[in-house]
């Protein structure tokens, strides 16, 4: 695979001309609040980059999932006003509409190092479009706002794996290039498959084992042990015939989890699994909760309706201890609800271990998403791990073996 890279780009010389670039802005948002800036604060270099450079910079970006339509409350607009805050210098500015009459306005008014975000890319229905002709006329909209001398960066890795009109079919229509965080994730998670420093450790949490069976399947035999945590640790606590009372648990999936187990074995994988959990009468901040071994849920104060909400302390030692001794180790998902003080405390284990492996050398990442979110509410600092990935279902994708199409589409 052949991917053009931004120094390359800039070397040919940018300035004075419209550069679009497919950014990651898909935030949270607590009404027009940003609660995590982590993709903003990621996809800043190359913005910035382009700019110093003198070129005219477009972004493009999408944010939730708007069904084909303007929808206020999936407006760009907080994102660029934070993005404003965190690098006033860009002067960054939001068109009205994406390709449209204020777009294509903007976008020709445009000065040398000037920033214009595109209003939301899915509220335009053809951006998704099942339909190659629809996203294909759509891709052309966006490459027109660039002018004659145009080029286009991919710089979103969290939606490579979606064959999208600015994702996928406007690298057939402009020069294209990979952004830097792009060829950073690449490297990140070649390392995380085929390229990995023994020890390696995966620890793998979340709400459900469903989400994770790909990436299960894949890892079997490359890693050298999978630590389970979070809700899908209970459909492998009853693939063992254990107990789980009113705890997350997919009946369906059990069976796949006792192959998981069984070829783990004879693939040299160990699976850890939690010894003991917290157990709570509901799932609410203020639940009574206690510690029980996990193969002895039921016998908690509230038998059969007890829930639980995070591994349990000699799980989060235990799971501490594994890390610490690894070269090489990918995190996704959180080991509770951490959301909740009371159920954090499996979590912020990892976290710290993670923190602390970094520190001795070891190479740690971060598999987006929640578990982003969760070191971030959790107060640990970006730089405190080898790397906290942007990618979120795209990284899960390429470490399932899956091609990503936003990929192949730069590859030239």
């Amino acid at each position: 695979m052949t991917l053009h890279t931004l120094s390359e780009l800039i070397d040919e010389g940018v300035r004075g001309r419209h550069i679009l670039i497919r950014s990651d802005l898909n935030v949270p948002l607590d009404g027009s609040n940003v609660t995590d800036d982590g993709r903003i604060k990621a996809s800043l270099p190359v913005i910035k980059a382009l700019a110093d450079a003198g070129a005219r910079v477009l972004v493009s970006a999408h944010l939730g999932r708007p069904k084909g339509a303007p929808e206020a409350k999936y407006s760009l607009a907080p994102a660029v006003a934070r993005l404003s805050e965190l690098a006033p210098e860009l002067n960054a500015v939001l068109a009205a509409d994406t390709t449209g009459p204020a777009a294509q306005a903007a976008a020709a008014d445009l000065a040398d190092g000037s920033v214009l975000v595109l209003q939301n890319v899915r509220f335009d229905a053809r951006e998704t479009s099942k339909v190659d002709g629809e996203r294909a006329a759509f891709a052309t909209e966006l490459a027109a706002l660039t002018g004659s001398n145009g080029a286009y960066v991919d710089d979103a890795f969290g939606a490579v794996h979606r064959k999208h009109a600015s994702v996928y079919d406007i690298a057939k229509v402009l020069p294209s290039y990979q952004g830097d965080l792009v060829r950073t994730e690449l490297e990140v998670l070649r390392k995380l498959t085929s390229d990995s420093e023994r020890p390696y450790v995966v620890v793998l949490g979340g709400s459900k084992v469903s989400d994770k069976l790909a990436v299960i399947d894949n890892l079997i035999g490359k890693a050298d042990s999978i630590l389970v945590g979070g809700g899908m640790l209970f459909t492998f606590l009853a693939a063992q015939g254990h107990k789980v009372g009113s705890s997350l648990l997919e009946v369906d999936q059990i069976p796949v989890v006792q192959d998981y187990l069984k070829r783990a074995a004879a693939a040299g994988t160990n699976f850890v699994l939690p010894t003991d959990v917290v157990v709570a009468a509901g799932f609410a901040a203020d639940a009574a909760h206690e510690v029980v071994a996990a193969d002895a849920i039921e016998s908690s104060a509230f038998g059969a309706s007890g829930l639980g909400l995070d591994i349990g302390p000699d799980s989060a030692a235990a799971f501490a201890t594994a890390i610490s001794g690894a070269k090489t180790v990918f995190w996704n998902g959180p080991m509770g609800v951490f959301e909740f003080p009371a159920f954090a405390a499996g979590t912020k284990a990892v976290a710290q271990a993670l923190a602390a492996n970094t520190s001795n050398g070891g190479f740690n990442v971060v598999g987006g998403g929640d578990s982003a979110a969760a070191v971030r509410t959790l107060g640990f600092a970006d730089d405190a791990f080898g790397h906290i990935s942007t990618g979120g279902g795209a990284s899960l994708e390429f470490l399932e073996g899956k091609e990503l199409p936003g990929l192949n589409a730069l590859d030239r």
